[in-house]
């Protein structure tokens, strides 16, 4: 077994997003996600070691530091950080020249040509769904023989193996929780709607929704929902209180739809309820009251949930597969119920307008969501939304994210400029939460917390800073135009 290093490399200044973000830029306010991507088949590997650089402020020269005892090091990367990214493997390699370095992650799985004929310091890139993949490669098997895997053969040549299938035994599939707690301090990982310390990870991959924008199920995950058993949960749960104890305040089920199989759910739930535990989950704005009453009563806190759009023909557009009346009816009964919602929405959606977008800051206002996460539609390669930016003509000349890690529109539309796209982002946050339906709750929450009323302070400031910049930004854009 080679000695291996999966490692979230160091982030460029302000930029926060990582191997869990669907959407790779700097938060209003700190946030980080587990490195679950890295984390699984770091289980799966005896003996290696999980970095994750970002959320632990650990410098290029620590990471070093640690990569020079090792064989084997695998680097998450996405498609904003990736420049940043291969500087990290250049480094390694230069204080190392015979390290193996490869890249997993959505962008290289869809682009594995392009990333090594680019980038010459990559030795090899995982595609698609990459457990088995990176546990064959710390095994020492023969780089020709591995499905999934593309890579520099000696001669330098690039060479692509057939497909590895996707996982379907995720019962066979060990719980990340041993590696959190031996390689992570949960401290570090900070996500504003979430209790702390919390801890996130995924019972399962792939969604049937179709979303033309989503980027992990249409590059790595798939959309067939494949997962463990509730019983399978039910033991990890068990594990996770001996490790943790009662340092975790609560447990996120990130699967891209935990509740799209709702008896699962429930299933699950239950064992949470005799675990003690309070959990939150994805979901879609569609389950019943009676299902959100049952996992409410089996110590479901919150949801998050995206809503997207307030106008149907986008939410059509995109094949979201919601009624605009169903989410307002889902709503009305996580209100009745006391179920905390975090509430997500897009700009820049196609063909948004500014009518659009007063649309969807109406609903948001309307549905009224604890709280509310703002992005700008982020045309990932290997995403549906991708070609149709391509097809039509609708990308400009911007990366994803700025220097300052803040996400920029890459899309515009003859209706909507690109500069409009992301002043709206500012608009909608004001007029969302300078609103008392909004303040009031989050008050409230604070006074009752104490914990609770320093970090809402903390991420206040935060948050007018975030709005502060990204209006520096947006005047930098207009007059370089």
């Amino acid at each position: 077994m080679k000695k291996t290093l999966f490692l979230n490399p160091p982030s460029f200044d302000g930029f926060d997003g990582g191997a869990g973000s669907r959407y790779q830029a700097k938060r209003e306010i700190t946030s980080f996600w587990y490195p679950t991507w890295l984390a699984q088949p770091a289980a799966l590997v005896p003996g290696s070691k999980l970095v994750d650089a970002p959320p632990h402020n650990q410098t290029i020269e620590d990471v070093l530091k640690i990569a020079k005892d090792y064989e084997l090091v695998i680097m998450h990367t996405s498609t904003p950080s990736l420049a940043n990214d291969v500087k990290c493997a250049e480094a390694i390699k230069a204080q190392n020249p015979d390290v193996q370095v490869g890249f997993v992650g959505a962008h290289v799985a869809v682009l594995p040509e392009k990333t090594l004929k680019n980038h010459p310091v990559i030795d090899f890139v995982c595609r698609n769904e990459f457990d088995y993949t990176c546990k064959e490669l710390a095994e020492g098997k023969s780089w020709s023989e591995i499905a999934g895997l593309s890579y520099r053969d000696h001669n330098c040549d690039i060479r692509h193996n057939e497909e590895r299938p996707l996982i379907h035994d995720w019962d066979a599939m060990p719980s990340v929780l041993p590696v959190y707690g031996r390689d992570l301090d949960i401290k570090k990982y900070f996500i504003g709607y979430l209790l702390h310390p919390y801890i996130s990870f995924y019972t399962g991959r792939g969604c049937p929704a179709k979303c033309t924008f989503c980027l992990w199920p249409q590059t790595i995950g798939g959309h067939l929902y494949r997962h463990k058993s509730p019983e399978a949960v039910g033991r990890e749960m068990e594990e996770a209180k001996v490790i943790f104890g009662d340092k975790v305040r609560e447990y996120m089920f990130d699967d891209d739809t935990f509740t799209i199989d709702k008896h699962r759910a429930i299933a699950i739930s239950e064992h949470m309820k005799r675990l003690k535990l309070t959990w939150s989950c994805n979901a879609r704005a569609n389950l019943d009251y009676d299902t959100l009453k049952q996992l409410r009563d089996n110590g479901l806190r919150l949801l998050l949930v995206g809503f997207e759009s307030g106008n149907q023909d986008i939410l059509n557009g995109i094949k979201k597969g919601i009624k605009l009346e169903v989410a307002r009816e889902f709503m009305k009964n996580c209100h009745k119920l006391g179920i905390t919602v975090h509430g997500t929405f897009i700009i820049g959606l196609p063909i948004e307008t500014k009518e659009t977008v007063e649309q969807t800051i109406r609903f948001a206002c309307e549905l009224s969501p604890h709280t509310i996460q703002v992005s700008i539609a982020a045309p990932y390669p290997g995403t549906e939304l991708y070609e149709q930016a391509k097809t039509n003509g609708w990308f400009t000349n911007q990366s994803l994210v700025a220097n300052s890690g803040i996400q920029t529109s890459t899309l515009q539309y003859s209706t909507l400029s690109s500069a409009e796209i992301e002043d709206a982002v500012e608009q909608m946050y004001r007029k969302f939460y300078f609103r008392p339906q909004a303040i009031i709750p989050i008050v409230r929450e604070m006074l009752t917390d104490r914990q609770m009323m320093v970090r809402r302070l903390r991420e206040g400031g935060e948050f007018f800073s975030y709005l502060k910049e990204r209006r520096t930004q947006a005047a930098a854009h207009a007059q370089s135009n």
